[in-house]
């Protein structure tokens, strides 16, 4: 479930970071400039996050410890990128739902950080 969830994260990001600009003129004029103005470092943040979470569940799968250093990796790129989008943006207006996705994103990226921990202690990691 976690590559298929990192899978979708990763379609995200590509998403984002190759939107053609047909896409883009679609979108409210709020949005466009909340895209043309992505800072570089909120979009490599983005991108720690979900290919970290990706190779992170591949070496969980195949029972690597390095799994718990991509999932914080993962976890730090996603605080970085939330931090944008919650508390420095201003082109977007937050809401409850449209903060409930990324929540839920922060709290499954804790999850596999702590299981990739528990499964590396109880010595199920090599």
């Amino acid at each position: 479930m976690a590559i298929l969830w990192n899978i979708l994260g990763v379609g995200a990001y590509l998403a984002q970071a190759y939107m053609p600009e047909e896409a883009l003129e679609l979108l409210s004029q709020g949005e466009q400039d909340y895209y043309n103005n992505y800072p570089a470092w909120a979009t490599a943040s983005f991108a720690i996050g979900v290919f970290g979470g990706l190779l992170g569940s591949i070496a969980l799968l195949l029972r690597k410890k390095i799994a718990f250093l991509l999932f914080t990796l993962s976890l730090i790129g996603v605080l970085g990128q939330q931090i944008y989008n919650f508390f420095l943006q201003d082109y977007i207006t937050l809401t409850i739902t449209s903060v409930i996705g990324p929540i839920v994103i922060i709290i499954i990226c804790f999850f596999l950080m702590w299981y990739s921990k528990a499964q590396k202690t109880n010595g199920l990691l090599s």
